[in-house]
């Protein structure tokens, strides 16, 4: 991608979030055109295998995370962060003056309503960077009764908005997260339950591999209709909204203690795990809904898109690269732009997303002195 032009834009803002993938950071470099953010240059950075091997131990150990292991890594996430930040300023040709302000989410390693605890110093960040620092989003939602998830809508709606009628914007991560936007600028979202997570542990278990490429090795096996009713008939996927969930909830302890899997072939539940999702997805659109977007690294799971669409097939689903949005950047964008409305002291309105009583700001400002 070339480096933004300095005449173009007048401020530069640098999003940055760790998914619930936990395999690394991605960076977004976001200008803006009146409210609307633009990406500029975007950048992804796996973690290394020391921060990786710890997050996963922390995340399956089934138990939130003891304090001192919390800050440890809690620092060295915020020295992963800064350096990301330094790496994406050289390949974008940037100084930090230039920049106004970070968004960073950080790593989340607990999120359990009206808990949720994000790693990466963001207080660190913006002393190692000389560049203010949003972080913490989620505390005021839940301090305010939210679930502190999902925030993507907020940023779907300002990007994705339908000129008549109601679009949705699925946000397909570890945890797949759904935007409902309608032309008068209303917007619902929630948590749908697993997108890749299930598939990601699964696939780790039984080949070593960080992910099902494709869903190639989903595409290979054969449903288990019995595993795969018992796995749906688990009331969170009834739950009525608002709601949100993470690892800590739909991993592989809680699919062992569902269903009895010993004497099925591997292949075959990897299938019944994508059919999970997309069935799961799937029931949480609503009837009258024709459209469709998707973002985030389960856009390239080709397997679990056509699962989707079988399920669906009277609704357009496609990428939102047909909008002109890098799917794989709409989240870290969610957080430069967020930093940009903290900064301007605008409040967010979540009651219909996450159950927040009120309108509140959302995140804490760190200077870097």
């Amino acid at each position: 991608m070339p480096a933004p032009s300095k005449a173009q834009a007048s401020e530069f803002f640098i999003g940055m979030l760790s998914g619930t993938s936990r395999d690394g950071a991605d960076l977004a470099l976001v200008t803006f055109e009146g409210d609307r953010p633009r990406l500029s240059h975007a950048l992804c950075l796996p973690y290394p295998d020391a921060i990786a091997d710890a997050l996963r131990a922390m995340i399956d150990s089934g138990r939130r995370p003891a304090s001192a292991q919390a800050l440890s890594l809690h620092r060295d996430l915020g020295h992963f962060f800064a350096s990301g930040v330094r790496r994406l300023l050289q390949q974008a040709s940037l100084d930090a003056a230039e920049i106004s302000a970070i968004g960073s989410h950080g790593q989340t390693a607990w999120h359990e309503p009206p808990e949720s605890i994000q790693l990466g110093d963001p207080a660190l960040i913006a002393a190692e960077t000389g560049i203010v620092t949003v972080g913490q989003f989620r505390q005021a939602d839940l301090e305010t009764g939210g679930q502190g998830a999902p925030l993507a809508p907020l940023l779907h709606r300002a990007l994705f908005a339908p000129e008549a009628g109601q679009r949705g914007v699925l946000n397909l991560g570890g945890i797949a997260n759904l935007s409902l936007l309608a032309a008068d600028g209303t917007v619902r979202g929630f948590d749908t339950g697993p997108g890749n997570c299930l598939l990601d542990a699964w696939i780790r278990r039984h080949q070593g591999n960080a992910f099902d490429d494709g869903g190639a090795w989903a595409s290979r096996g054969t449903v288990i209709q019995p595993v795969l009713m018992t796995l749906l008939e688990d009331p969170w996927f009834s739950r009525p909204p608002p709601k949100s969930t993470g690892v800590e909830y739909f991993n592989l302890r809680w699919l062992e203690a569902v269903a009895e899997l010993s004497a099925f072939d591997a292949a075959d539940i990897q299938a019944t795990l994508s059919e999970l999702s997309a069935q799961s997805i799937a029931n949480a659109l609503p009837r009258d809904l024709t459209e469709v977007l998707v973002c985030g690294g389960g856009v390239h799971n080709a397997d679990l898109l056509q699962r989707l669409r079988a399920r669906r097939p009277d609704c357009t689903i496609e990428s939102t690269e047909t909008h002109g949005v890098d799917p794989d950047a709409v989240e870290a964008m969610l957080f430069a732009w967020l930093a940009r409305e903290r900064l301007a002291e605008r409040e967010q309105d979540t009651t219909s997303i996450t159950g927040a009583s009120r309108p509140v700001l959302l995140g804490s400002i760190y200077q870097p002195s």
